[in-house]
């Protein structure tokens, strides 16, 4: 079998560093993985931010707002928006994709200059992604099934925290903080990229086939 780079670490050779004391570092390239998904999830929470303040300024002196990325009835990021959804937690998604995506780029940094984690850390991270794809979850279903419309932004954000999850579990996996069976663990270093890119093709699908006939040229 063949280990690519966002599987190898930079400290393959010094395992003693790692499991026996608990600290571990990651490979460059999954440092580098984590800045760019973070920082594609920080644009996006930080132009739906924008949009929802013109939004509500906007109603504020009796005008409306249309966000640019509102291109149709189906493609209507203003209608995401304005959604109960778009405030789960009692305030708006985009603040807490602030928080938890710069932070995904904080750790990146840190490991591109060679900072190493206990195990409690990379399972807290586990954790904390694990939430960030489940939220991501919810917004799919509400967003296809319940408000009918899809936010190109909020699409950008799935994608960034749907491989941010994979390659944490990845690197989990692969320095066995989080124990799975031998069989499956080589699987999963080798196939790695497998899981992720099914899985936004999964939500490509069910985009494509939940408004098919508004794409093939039919009525939404």
């Amino acid at each position: 079998m063949t280990t690519s780079a966002l599987d190898r670490s930079d400290t393959d050779g010094d395992e003693r560093d790692g499991p026996a004391t608990g600290a571990m570092g990651g490979s460059r390239a999954f440092a580098l993985l984590l800045v760019i998904t973070g920082a594609l999830g920080l644009l996006a929470a930080w132009v739906i931010t924008i949009d929802k303040n013109k939004i509500l300024e906007a109603k504020a002196v009796g005008k409306t707002f249309t966000p640019g990325c509102s291109l149709n009835p189906i493609v209507s990021c203003g209608n995401i928006m304005e959604s109960e959804q778009a405030h789960a937690f009692g305030f708006p998604n985009p603040m807490l994709g602030l928080v938890c995506y710069g932070a995904i780029i904080a750790i990146g940094l840190a490991l591109l200059s060679g900072a190493r984690f206990p195990r409690w850390y990379w399972l807290g991270m586990q954790a904390g992604t694990l939430f960030g794809v489940g939220f991501c979850t919810w917004l799919q279903y509400q967003s296809l099934y319940v408000i009918g419309s899809l936010c190109l932004w909020c699409c950008l954000a799935w994608v960034a925290t749907i491989f941010m999850f994979c390659y944490v579990t990845v690197q989990n996996v692969r320095h066995r903080f989080i124990p799975v069976p031998d069989g499956v663990r080589r699987a999963l270093l080798e196939f790695h990229w497998v899981v992720p890119v099914l899985w936004v093709g999964i939500i490509g699908m069910l985009v494509l086939t939940r408004w098919w006939d508004f794409w093939t040229g039919g009525t939404a």
